[in-house]
């Protein structure tokens, strides 16, 4: 376990357009805006790990947006590649012209972040370009390898898995991305079907006789119905996977993630409770659980830092 935190970005007070305070602040701030529910969970960890979280997060929608968003006109696959090539040129050391990779880059060298996961992450965001529809899970789990798997190993070294627990705490790591994702494929179906994809597999489709067209109707049918609650099982599977991962972390970094589990976990528990219907609105957890799932684990992670910073000291 580190007994100090790599070199820190500086502080985002007041950042200025092309520097490296910059770039972190913009990492926060798309965290903010589009992942609130992992956002919320960061704000548990120790105050040096969060703009690390912020940066690997930032730079996983800043490239998702290039492929997914409605507001990106011109050649996606151009746009995407040079992102890639500035990326290289980044973790190379060189400086680079952007808002969002010298934050990220910082954070992979700083924590020593495997570049076949980041590579593996962009090769995914390939495939949103051309690919509309997956099959069978195993499909599905190929893409989602890159997508939400990579990011949940290239997020451990940030948590920081307990002395000699690294090689054990990958798997559970990779199991929660994949349960995370599933779970916002899951809640996402109008929209993803707006942006003309389908991510839940065919086959699927096919066992319950649901159609395209049913995914786009204002509610859903038994057979949606059906689809939707084989897959909520399935994220659930990956979340009893990823459960024992969180003992191999930090204690300072478990309220975090427990936190997350617990709220993505209440997104699923939605869309059970409203009869697996995800067309009639939008899953989402209510503020009064939200707050008593992050007051819960707060107490928890305010224990934990006393503690190390004990150990420190000692």
């Amino acid at each position: 376990m580190r007994t100090s935190p790599p070199p820190s970005p500086p502080p985002s007070s007041a950042p200025s357009s092309g520097t490296l305070t910059a770039a972190y602040e913009r990492c926060r701030r798309l965290h903010a805006r589009y992942g609130r529910s992992y956002y919320l969970a960061t704000r548990l960890l120790p105050a040096w790990k969060r703009p690390h979280v912020h940066a690997l997060y930032g730079f996983a929608r800043y490239a998702d947006e290039i492929v997914d968003s409605f507001g990106v006109s011109g050649d996606r696959s151009r746009a995407l590649e040079r992102l890639a090539s500035r990326l290289t040129a980044a973790l190379g050391g060189e400086p680079v012209r952007d808002p969002v990779l010298p934050a990220f880059a910082h954070t992979v060298r700083a924590f020593g972040i495997d570049h076949a996961d980041v590579g593996a992450f962009l090769a995914s965001m390939r495939a949103d370009l051309t690919v509309r529809r997956y099959a069978t899970y195993d499909d599905l789990l190929g893409y989602m390898e890159g997508s939400a798997a990579a990011i949940g190993t290239m997020m451990l070294p940030v948590l920081e898995p307990l002395p000699g627990e690294d090689g054990r705490a990958r798997e559970p790591a990779r199991q929660l991305g994949l349960g995370f994702q599933l779970t916002n494929f899951v809640r996402d179906v109008r929209e993803d079907l707006a942006r003309g994809r389908i991510y839940l597999p065919l086959a699927d489709l096919d066992k319950f006789g649901v159609t395209p067209a049913d995914l786009a109707a204002p509610r859903a049918t038994p057979a949606v119905r059906d689809l939707v609650a084989l897959n909520c099982e399935r994220a659930r599977d990956h979340y009893r996977r990823a459960w024992e991962g969180i003992a191999l972390l930090a204690p300072s970094s478990r309220p975090c993630i427990r936190a997350a589990y617990e709220l993505y976990g209440g997104i699923l528990d939605e869309i059970t409770a409203a009869g697996h219907d995800v067309l009639a609105r939008r899953a989402t957890v209510p503020r009064g659980r939200r707050l008593a799932i992050f007051t819960r684990n707060l107490l928890a992670a305010r224990a934990a830092a006393q503690a190390e910073r004990r150990v420190g000291v000692a």
